[in-house]
C-alpha cells in the first residue's frame, strides 16, 4: 500500500490518490471511492472521497469523536504493527467526524473502552456533489504505539449508499461475507517519496 511521504508540511491537495472500482463481491462502483496516504515530518495522513452525497451518523461531527460510524457512510483505514500483531481501525465520517479502536487480535479490543487518539486533525467537505474527507495523526503516536514504519501493513476501505450499504476494500482480504478486520491480509507498506 503506497503512503506517500516528504520531508517538510504535505499539502493534502497533491496527495495522490487510488480509485476503488469495485465492491467486496466485485460488483463494479460508478463512481468509485478514492483514498491516499501520506507522511510528514509529523502526521500521518489519510485522504477520502466519493462523487455521491453521503448519510452520515446522525452525531458525527466534524474533528469530533463519534462511536458507530460505520452504521453509515464512512472511510476507513487499518494499520498493524509489524511487531506486536495489535492493529488501529480508524473511521472517518464524510463530515471530518472520526473514531478509532487499537485491536488485540481480529475483533479483539485492546481497551475495553474507547480511548481517542491524541492530536487527531480532520477536515472536511460535503455536498449535493459528493464528499472529500481527510484525517491526520500524529506520527509519533503511530511510531510508539504501533511501530509505524516500512513493515507495517495498511488497507483503506470504504462503506457507502447507506442504509443499504455497499463494502470497498483497497486490497482483497478474502472470500465470504464482508470482514475487514483480517490483519494477516493488509498488504504491506511501501513508503515512496513525493
Amino acid at each position: 500500500m503506497k503512503v506517500y511521504s516528504t520531508s517538510g508540511s504535505l499539502p493534502l491537495e497533491s496527495l495522490p490518490c487510488v480509485p476503488i472500482e469495485v465492491d467486496w463481491f466485485g460488483e463494479p462502483m460508478h463512481p468509485a471511492a478514492h483514498f491516499g496516504f501520506g507522511i510528514d515530518s509529523c502526521f500521518f495522513h489519510f485522504v477520502a472521497r466519493h462523487s455521491r452525497p453521503a448519510r452520515c451518523h446522525p452525531d458525527s461531527r466534524s474533528g469530533k469523536f463519534q462511536a458507530e460510524l460505520w452504521k453509515f457512510d464512512v472511510a476507513e483505514f487499518f494499520l498493524s504493527d509489524p511487531l506486536t500483531g495489535r492493529y488501529l481501525e480508524f473511521n472517518l465520517a464524510p463530515d471530518g467526524g472520526w473514531w478509532s479502536c487499537l485491536f488485540r487480535a481480529p475483533l479483539q479490543r485492546l481497551y475495553e473502552r474507547d480511548q481517542p487518539l491524541p492530536g487527531v486533525l480532520t477536515a472536511a467537505a460535503a455536498g449535493s456533489e459528493g464528499w472529500s474527507a481527510s484525517v491526520s495523526v500524529p506520527l509519533p503516536w503511530l511510531e510508539e504505539r504501533l511501530h509505524f514504519g516500512a513493515h507495517s501493513r495498511l488497507n483503506a476501505t470504504f462503506i457507502l449508499e447507506s442504509p443499504q450499504q455497499r463494502f470497498l476494500t483497497a486490497s482483497p482480504l478474502g472470500e465470504g461475507d464482508p470482514a475487514f478486520h483480517r490483519p494477516q491480509a493488509f498488504p504491506p507498506v511501501s513508503i515512496v517519496p513525493l
